[in-house]
């Protein structure tokens, strides 16, 4: 993709794009990957859709219609409903940066996104939580791997971090104590609470640990001494539900959700669990409502003799 764009008059611009995305708006690396292969297939697009290469002037001109062909045409690619969403918002988080480029006004193009349905996350019980820790646990190749994979494991369940914010996480934050500080989505760090069995699993993964603890240093480790990397983790994940029986639907993500969807279910409210979940906005919170009230409609259904 990079080298389709080379002596392309639009190659600068997608490049500052990037800079822009990863230093001044802090995202991700894999969002930054995604938003900059976007802004290449939609100047690629364009060149062929008006007959000509396209520069940075000729992206602030450009129409719904513009628009529209270039989602019709990712639609035929088998686009979804939420992935057109996604690639809408890139598109026109790229077009106003192109149009600050120029030193144009970001009036973009109105054209209404496809709707989404919106997914309920699917939680796992306590019990299967923990038995998939173990269970990925004793399927480990040595002890320490072992004892690394469970700690990993409990962590997602126990503070409701990502996959990354665990993987991310480093020596300084050594010794542990009752609160854990994570540092989430656009480097906005929080304050997690840290149970005591699962402070106890990662002390027992670092006693077993053939690698020194530094402080500037990931915290687990991969079999050869590397950061551990998150497909480990998935992987893991994998062979355990196959062997429990579990759903597909059980990932290292379904972790986190279930730890919100037992929070809430014991009373916590909205705004605390937003603050532990690391969301920015209280809307994204807002669907474990629904995943307890989908839990209430269970035990409904499987008790009431007249369901």
């Amino acid at each position: 993709m990079v080298d389709a764009l080379i002596d392309h008059p639009a190659r600068d611009l997608v490049a500052a794009w990037g800079a822009h995305l990863a230093e001044g708006r802090r995202r991700s690396e894999h969002t930054v990957r995604a938003y900059v292969a976007t802004a290449h297939r939609l100047i690629l697009f364009l060149g062929q859709h008006r007959g000509g290469a396209v520069d940075g002037a000729a992206l602030t001109t450009l129409t719904a219609a513009d628009l529209r062909a270039y989602l019709g045409a990712r639609r035929q690619e088998g686009l979804g409903n939420a992935s057109a969403a996604r690639e809408l918002s890139a598109v026109r988080g790229f077009l106003a940066f192109a149009a600050q480029a120029q030193g144009a006004a970001a009036d973009l193009p109105r054209l209404k996104g496809p709707k989404r349905a919106r997914s309920v996350p699917r939680p796992i019980s306590p019990d299967e939580a923990v038995a998939l820790a173990e269970d990925a646990a004793e399927d480990a190749s040595e002890p320490w791997i072992a004892a690394r994979d469970q700690a990993v494991l409990l962590l997602l369940y126990g503070c409701g971090l990502r996959v990354a914010e665990a993987l991310a996480l480093i020596g300084a934050a050594l010794p542990l104590g009752e609160t854990l500080s994570v540092t989430g989505k656009r480097a906005k760090t929080r304050i997690v609470p840290l149970l005591g069995p699962v402070r106890e699993a990662i002390e027992s993964y670092l006693q077993l640990s053939p690698w020194p603890v530094e402080r500037g240093a990931p915290l687990f480790r991969g079999a050869r001494g590397g950061p551990l990397r998150g497909e480990i983790v998935r992987r893991a994940v994998r062979g355990a539900r196959a062997r429990l029986g579990l759903s597909e639907r059980t990932t290292p993500h379904a972790l986190r959700h279930s730890f919100a969807t037992h929070l809430l279910g014991r009373g916590a409210d909205l705004r605390s669990l937003q603050e532990l979940l690391g969301h920015a906005s209280l809307s994204s919170t807002q669907i474990y409502t629904a995943v307890d009230a989908a839990h209430l409609m269970d035990v409904y259904r499987n008790a009431h003799p007249r369901a």
